[in-house]
């Protein structure tokens, strides 16, 4: 219970790596916010919760719209209060090699992952400068070091890892730590969606033999929200089996 009575907003949490984030704070006792645009997902994520005796609730939010963003945390103070910890989870891909690449694809893809980012983060930070205390912790990707097909990705998930650090040098004197992490290579809904062969092929690729699980992912970031990391920031952490090695 690290994280008893703490108010965390989990974005695109309604399945995947960001349910696993969702349960895993909510069973450290944190209130969860289950931001999703999937209402239905995001609702399926609580009741979960609710059913080993957590808190939560389902917020629909469309990350990409700054309206949206904002009545996220306008209903999060109205039914909890003010943010305690931010997870911004929620994130597409668009894959496509660099020369077949539409605007459409990367527009979505920066959309989402990074103005998205910034737009929760920016309103995260404002609320935490005030109150002296903040968590944001940025679920980034080991792509942002380059991947085939995934310029769009790659570029938004960089970005993320920019901002990680710009906000972390800003928020650090008022008590507010930014850090971001980068899974490798995660079992999840997407995952499973790419053929055998290739999964085989990403499998080989890590030293630890095997895909991670949501909860690998989920355990950092509860020490990051705790106050056991608190001088912790600005940090880039990978999940992944030590596979960028």
């Amino acid at each position: 219970m690290r994280l008893k009575d703490k108010i965390a907003i989990i974005t695109g949490a309604g399945r995947g790596l960001g349910k696993g984030i969702a349960l895993k704070l909510a069973r450290e006792g944190a209130k969860a916010v289950v931001s999703d645009i999937d209402v239905e997902n995001a609702n399926n994520t609580c009741k979960e919760i609710q059913e080993f005796g957590g808190t939560a609730i389902a917020v629909r939010t469309n990350i990409a719209v700054k309206e949206d963003v904002d009545k996220l945390f306008k209903e999060t103070a109205e039914k909890f209060g003010d943010v305690d910890i931010l997870v911004n989870n929620a994130g597409i891909n668009r894959d496509s090699m660099l020369h077949k690449m539409t605007q459409e694809q990367w527009d979505q893809v920066i959309a989402v992952n990074l103005t998205g980012t910034f737009y929760c983060t920016q309103t995260a930070a404002k609320l935490m400068r005030e109150r002296q205390y903040g968590r944001i912790i940025n679920i980034a990707s080991a792509s942002w070091l380059g991947n085939i097909g995934q310029a769009n990705y790659a570029a938004s998930k960089a970005g993320v890892v920019g901002l990680t650090k710009t906000a972390a040098r800003e928020l650090a004197a008022k008590n507010v730590t930014v850090n971001a992490i980068c899974p490798g290579f995660i079992d999840t809904d997407m995952t499973r969606g790419v053929p055998p062969k290739v999964w085989d092929i990403m499998i080989s690729k890590i030293p630890a033999g095997r895909a991670g699980k949501p909860e690998d992912v989920a355990n950092l970031v509860a020490f990051l929200a705790s106050d056991e990391a608190s001088y912790i920031t600005g940090e880039v952490i990978n999940v992944g089996g030590g596979m960028v090695l």
